[in-house]
């Protein structure tokens, strides 16, 4: 959400672009028409179009896309499809929603389903593949590009049962902590490299007056999604990405004493009301605080801290200086010792089609190859866009924090793991994950209850 999401994706307000989002091609006449009248195709010469040519002349046509994006992140989207337009010639319809989620599966059931969705979670993938029968394989002009652009696990990631389905769309960093870097030199506070540094930290914070920790986990139909993400980060460092894995995959169960371990040792952050909830009330205020307003008490000085992910960088008001001596930013959170290394917890949103026509195979091809990455980073100027693709010049990424997840993204030797609640199936990973933690923070419900009540949910 959660993209999403992150991610994950994820839900905000309900916008529907009138009569699709139409986007004018080059070559083509004045008064609307084809560029059949000017004897010439869109796009015709020039070289960031040339992958596309082999659709031919695609005007008259146009390509609906449904997704959980919405106003003001939707722009730089819309932006980004400006350069397809002009090379093929078909429009893009673009529809956001606040209950993307639930209204996807619903509407691919009922026979109305978008030409493409931008799905954030694998998991929710699956479940479109298995349960509906609807999902379309990529072609091969897109699984070439994926595996020219990208690493084998984001391949992975969009692939069923074999077959590949979606390729990459967005990515995002979540091991990250926001702070004010004006607030820590004003304070004397330190950076923590290690997490007993860190708790070390709070508790200086804490002794203060101030709350060290702010949080929110409010997302409509998605609340609970960033309570997951606190407890996939931990288990990361708490137990290692091997056991990670078998964790997300069932091969251990959800309530096993591993994961009893990295969820209490959340609790001794979230559910402790000597650090949390600056500027909202008490460690159950979380639940009910929406994620956007999470860290924005930090610029008030009523917290100090707030675990989100690289895409928060958008949510900060206006005027906000977003910098390593400015009034926000963030550091990597730290690891529990050095077993593991520096893992970092990641998410993703993947483009997902329920049509063959040659323009859904067009718009699918050119956004994941080497030039869509790039027209949307230089669309998304006030950052908050971040992609693994290897083609996405840095220099095209708005924000210092985008660059350095780019960064991290790009590296090949990075111990990077996905969202876990995303790869999990989707009753599990969008259903009581989410809603067993919010019950965890909101209603004070006991670590092994909410374990046991996800693991007897698992399908």
């Amino acid at each position: 959400m959660r993209s999403r999401n992150t991610r994950r994706g994820m839900a905000v307000a309900a916008v529907l672009i009138s009569g699709g989002l139409v986007l004018a091609g080059c070559g083509g006449s004045d008064d609307g028409g084809s560029s059949e009248a000017s004897g010439t195709s869109p796009g015709e010469g020039k070289s960031e179009c040339e992958q596309l040519t082999q659709f031919g002349d695609l005007s008259g046509k146009e390509v609906s896309i449904y997704t959980s994006i919405v106003a003001p992140e939707d722009q730089p989207y819309k932006d980004s499809f400006k350069l397809f337009t002009e090379c093929t010639g078909a429009k893009v319809a673009y529809e956001g929603s606040k209950e993307f989620e639930a209204q996807l599966v619903v509407r691919v059931k009922s026979g109305n389903p978008p030409d493409i969705a931008f799905v954030p979670q694998p998991g929710l993938l699956k479940t479109l593949v298995e349960d509906t029968g609807k999902v379309v394989e990529a072609p091969k002009t897109v699984s070439d590009n994926v595996d020219e652009f990208y690493g084998e696990d984001w391949k992975a990631y969009g692939t069923v049962d074999g077959k590949f389905y979606a390729p990459p769309l967005t990515a995002n960093v979540k091991s990250f902590v926001w702070y004010s870097p004006k607030m820590f030199e004003e304070k004397g506070w330190d950076i923590p490299t290690s997490w007993d540094d860190m708790i070390a930290l709070s508790d200086k914070i804490a002794a203060t007056g101030i709350k060290p920790w702010c949080a929110g986990i409010g997302s409509g139909e998605a609340t609970g999604w960033p309570a997951t993400d606190w407890l996939e980060d931990v288990m990361l460092r708490s137990a290692g990405p091997d056991v990670y894995d078998q964790w997300v995959n069932h091969e251990i169960s959800f309530n096993d004493p591993a994961v009893v371990k990295a969820l209490d040792e959340v609790g001794g952050i979230l559910k402790n009301d000597d650090y949390v909830n600056g500027g909202f009330g008490d460690s159950k205020s979380i639940a009910s605080t929406e994620f956007t307003d999470g860290g924005l008490p930090i610029l008030d000085g009523k917290c100090a801290m707030h675990r989100q992910a690289s895409f928060y960088a958008a949510n900060w008001p206006e005027g906000t200086d977003v910098s390593e001596g400015g009034d926000a930013y963030a550091f990597y959170l730290p690891p529990m010792g050095e077993e593991f290394g520096n893992p970092v917890l990641g998410g993703g949103e993947f483009v997902t089609a329920f049509s063959d026509n040659i323009e859904v195979q067009a718009l699918m091809t050119y956004i994941s190859g080497g030039e869509w990455v790039n027209e949307k980073g230089k669309a998304t100027t006030n950052g908050g866009f971040v992609s693994a693709n290897k083609n996405l010049d840095i220099a095209n990424v708005a924000s210092p924090i985008d660059k350095t997840s780019v960064e991290i993204l790009q590296n090949p030797d990075a111990v990077f793991r996905f969202d876990g609640s995303d790869l999990m199936p989707g009753a599990v990973g969008a259903g009581s994950f989410w809603k067993q933690m919010t019950a965890w923070i909101g209603e004070d419900q006991s670590t092994q209850d909410t374990l046991d009540n996800i693991e007897s949910s698992w399908p």
